[in-house]
């Protein structure tokens, strides 16, 4: 019987979950809010369904009743946050909460089958950041001075990468974290909520040759001090942010092209300067000639894909654990394997979709401060989900960079819901009461002057 009801369960909830993503394009087009009503209606029936279904099998599984009250109420908790969500802010973005609650689901489902304690944690730390989070749109519509900080924003990212750098743990070869007790926290989750508001704060008003080069800078030393501390994921990142943001702030087209071949000289030079750096491309290259050392993680990744072929050996039937760092780093690996590559597949779609969304918000902003910032945390979560998979799968090397929202990590946690948060308040509050009350027209130039001028 419960070989039979999870196989039941692969088998539905690929098909719901396709249903899902159908649903989710489709709230793009030109659907009238009633109908836009029924889609998130929809969608959070198809949540609630894979997810009682897992739970159910979760339960057939291992009979752990601590287990089954943690699905019931990691349920009913977000299940509550999307009802008070919605009332108190009723021009929220509603599909970007309901792909917020699928990834948070699925992680909890995949954490909780690798480790009840990781679960655990991971859940508490979702709650408390969940319900401050609900707090934050209304925090930026009403306080109008964020975008007057920008030098405090990258004061406060070069001080705690600095004492990273420092006093810092250090992490599989790099400095990474920062302890405090029993708690451990990795300053740089946060700075990436910082980091493209300082870009934004500097480049919003004027891009000007001036502006581009201090912000360019500031951003070098946030990027070097990440280097000097081996923490070449995030490095990448910030890189990518701030190669985009400066594009879309000056609309010169020599700066992509430019920002990427300087990538690849980077690249090289940390090829040559860091022995990790090398044993990730060797692995990357061919781990089969490394199988038994160096290339056993992303050859159990491979394997745990290739075992789960298209729809999944079942939760809690594969061999998850096989993959070492699985719950940070290969947690999509883990989820191909027990859940099926179609699953995978949709999962990944979904994380396009949420990163369309931020896109889409970005550009609705009249407030060029708002649309600026957006489209740079866009960004951030749009590279670090690109790495993430396209290291579980083979497609470049392993950067050691979470899944947002589905990856074990308090701090990557909670800095991708308050940056949710943040891109809420943003889409809630277009920033128009900015102009009619302190005259402020946010001009910039390049691609954002073209876009004021439209939206004018």
């Amino acid at each position: 019987m419960t070989d039979v009801f999870s196989a039941a369960t692969r088998y539905l909830s690929i098909i719901l979950i396709c249903i899902y993503m159908i649903i989710a394009f489709l709230s793009m087009g030109n659907i009238s809010k009633a109908g836009k009503r029924k889609l998130f209606y929809y969608e959070g029936i198809i949540i609630s369904v894979i997810y009682m279904m897992y739970t159910i099998t979760t339960w057939l599984k291992t009979k752990s009743i601590n287990a089954l009250v943690l699905c019931l109420v990691s349920y009913i908790v977000m299940l509550v946050i999307v009802f008070i969500y919605c009332k108190i802010y009723p021009k929220s973005n509603k599909f970007l909460l309901m792909n917020i609650w699928l990834m948070l689901s699925i992680g909890s489902l995949i954490l909780l089958r690798i480790s009840y304690t990781k679960a655990l944690r991971q859940f508490v730390m979702g709650a408390v950041t969940l319900v401050i989070t609900l707090i934050v749109p209304y925090i930026i519509s009403k306080v109008k001075f964020f975008r007057n900080y920008y030098y405090s924003y990258a004061a406060f990212g070069i001080l705690l990468l600095l004492i990273v750098l420092v006093i810092g743990n250090v992490t599989y070869g790099a400095k990474l974290s920062l302890s405090f007790g029993f708690i451990s926290v990795q300053p740089s989750e946060f700075i990436k909520i910082t980091y493209p508001m300082f870009i934004a704060g500097m480049l919003y008003r004027r891009a000007d040759i001036k502006n581009v080069v201090i912000t360019s800078v500031l951003c070098c030393i946030h990027i070097i001090i990440l280097v000097l501390s081996k923490d070449l994921g995030s490095a990448l990142i910030f890189s990518v942010a701030y190669l985009f943001m400066v594009y879309v702030a000056t609309g010169k087209k020599i700066i992509l092209p430019a920002g990427l071949l300087a990538g690849c000289v980077a690249a090289g030079i940390a090829y040559l300067l860091f022995s990790h750096v090398q044993v990730r491309v060797a692995a990357w290259l061919n781990p089969w000639d490394i199988i038994d050392n160096n290339g056993y993680q992303i050859a159990q990744s491979i394997f745990a894909i290739g075992t789960g072929s298209f729809f999944g050996m079942g939760l809690y039937d594969g061999n998850p654990n096989y993959i070492p760092v699985v719950e940070q780093d290969f947690i999509f690996s883990a989820i191909s394997e027990e859940m099926g590559g179609f699953f995978a597949l949709a999962l990944l779609l979904l994380c396009f979709h949420t990163f369309v969304i931020m896109i889409r918000i970005a550009f609705k902003c009249s407030d060029h401060f708002y649309k600026l910032t957006c489209f740079g945390m866009a960004v951030i979560y749009g590279i670090q989900v690109f790495l993430t998979v396209g290291g579980a799968v083979k497609l470049i090397p392993s950067t050691g960079v979470t899944l947002p929202l589905l990856s074990y990590g308090g701090s990557s946690l909670v800095s991708t819901l308050l940056m949710f948060a943040i891109i809420q308040g943003f889409n809630i509050y277009d920033g128009k009461e900015i102009k009619e009350n302190t005259g402020e027209t946010g001009k910039i130039s390049g691609i954002e002057k073209k876009q004021y001028k439209k939206t004018e």
